[in-house]
C-alpha cells in the first residue's frame, strides 16, 4: 500500500478512494474530446468556466481549441511502429486500424517486432532520463508517480491490430500454432516498458485493452482466459510484486472476466455501465475492485438533462460505499448538446461533495 505521507489533498483522496479508506470526497472526471472542443469552442469554456470545482485549475489551451496532438486524432491514414495502417476521417475523434501487417501469415518471415526500449507507437520513445525526471518531479509534488507507456489497446487489440479481428478470432478457434509466438512477441515488447517504469519509480501503472464487445465478450471466458489472460498475469506480475496498483480501462461487455482481471492484479476498473449494467457491476465488481465508472455515453446526446441527473444518481447510489472504491466519469463527444455537458456537470457537483477550485 502506497503511504499517504507527503501527498498532497488530491492524491491522498484518490489513495483512499481505490484502497477503501474513506476518501474526503467522490472524484468524478468529465472527459471533453478534441471534437467536442472543436464544434463548440468558446461556448464550451463557458461550461467549464461556470463549473469550477469539476475543472479546477482549467487554463485556454494554447493550441486552440481541438487541437490534438495524437496522429489518431488527425485526419489521414497514419502507420505505427508495428505496421497497422490507422485511417481518421472524423478529425479530433480516434482512428480505426484498417490495413493489417500481419494479416497473412507468410509475411511473419520477414517481420521485425519495435524495440521497446527506443520506438514508440508513431516515433522514437522520450528519452527515458527524461521520463525518470517527469515521475521524480510527480513525487515532489506530492502527486502518484504515475506510468504507463503503453498505448490504447496494447494487448488484446493490438493482436487484431497486427493480424484483424476476423483473423485473431478464427486464430483462436481453431487454435493455431502460429498464435502463441505472436502473443508472445507482443507480450515481451509490453512486458519490457512494464519493468523499465517500474525501475524508473512508478507509483502507479496505467493501461487501456477494450476487451468486450456491446453486450458480450468477443469469445468465451474460457477462451479468454487460454489466450489472453497469462499474458496479462505475466504482465502484471512484476507490478503485483512491487505493489503497484494497476489501473485498466476496458470497453465494452466483461462481467464474466471481471474476477480474472482483480487476479491478475487490476485494482482500479474503468468499465462502461451500458455494456455490463448495473447490476452487473453490483454483483461483480462492488467492493471487490476500484471503479473509475464510466457513464452512459449513448445516452449523453439523446437524453434530457433531467434523465441525465437520474441517470448519475441511479449509478452512483448503486455502486457508493462508504468506504470508497468509486470513481464517475463521462466521456463528451461532440454529439452532447451543451445543455447536457452542463447537466453532467451540475450532477457531479451535487453528488460528489467536491472540494472548492480554491482548496484544489
Amino acid at each position: 500500500m502506497i503511504s499517504y505521507e507527503g501527498r498532497n489533498r488530491h492524491t491522498v483522496n484518490f489513495l483512499k478512494t481505490i484502497y477503501f479508506d474513506r476518501p474526503e470526497w467522490d472524484i468524478c472526471h468529465v472527459s471533453l474530446m478534441p471534437a467536442t472542443w472543436a464544434k463548440y469552442r468558446e461556448e464550451l469554456e463557458e461550461v467549464v468556466l461556470a463549473h469550477p470545482r469539476v475543472f479546477p485549475g482549467y487554463k485556454r489551451p494554447e493550441k486552440g481549441f481541438g487541437h490534438a496532438a495524437d496522429p489518431l486524432y488527425q485526419p489521414g491514414r497514419h502507420t505505427d511502429c508495428w505496421g497497422t495502417v490507422w485511417d481518421n476521417i472524423e478529425p479530433g475523434l480516434s482512428s480505426m486500424p484498417v490495413e493489417y501487417p500481419l494479416e497473412d501469415w507468410s509475411n511473419v518471415a520477414d517481420y521485425t517486432p519495435p524495440d521497446p526500449m527506443t520506438d514508440d507507437a508513431f516515433g522514437p520513445r522520450r528519452e527515458w532520463a527524461q521520463i525518470k525526471r517527469q515521475l521524480d518531479d510527480a513525487r515532489k509534488r506530492g502527486d502518484l508517480a504515475t506510468g504507463g507507456g503503453l498505448r490504447h489497446g496494447f494487448m488484446y487489440m493490438k493482436l487484431y491490430y497486427l493480424r484483424g479481428f476476423e483473423n485473431l478470432m478464427t486464430d483462436m478457434a481453431a487454435d493455431d500454432p502460429r498464435l502463441s509466438p505472436l502473443i508472445a512477441m507482443v507480450e515481451t515488447y509490453n512486458s519490457a516498458v512494464i519493468r523499465k517504469y517500474l525501475e524508473l519509480g512508478a507509483e502507479y501503472m496505467t493501461f487501456g485493452d477494450d476487451l468486450g464487445l456491446q453486450d458480450s465478450l468477443p469469445m468465451s471466458p474460457a477462451m479468454w482466459r487460454r489466450f489472453i489472460k497469462p499474458s496479462y498475469e505475466r504482465m502484471f506480475a512484476p507490478c503485483r510484486e512491487a505493489d503497484v496498483p494497476i489501473y485498466l480501462h476496458t470497453d465494452g461487455h466483461v462481467l464474466e472476466i471481471i474476477p480474472d482481471l482483480i487476479e491478475a492484479g487490476v485494482r482500479v476498473l474503468n468499465p462502461q455501465i451500458r455494456a455490463n449494467g448495473l447490476d452487473g457491476l453490483q454483483r461483480m465488481a462492488k467492493g471487490k475492485v476500484a471503479l473509475n465508472q464510466d457513464l452512459d455515453r449513448q445516452l449523453f446526446p439523446f437524453a434530457t438533462p433531467a434523465e441525465i441527473e437520474d441517470h448519475i444518481g441511479e449509478v452512483f447510489e448503486g455502486l457508493k460505499m462508504e468506504e470508497g472504491g468509486l470513481m464517475l466519469t463521462a466521456e463528451c463527444e461532440p454529439d452532447v448538446p451543451l445543455e447536457n455537458i452542463d447537466a453532467i456537470c451540475a450532477a457531479f457537483e451535487r453528488i460528489c461533495n467536491l472540494p472548492a477550485a480554491a482548496e484544489s
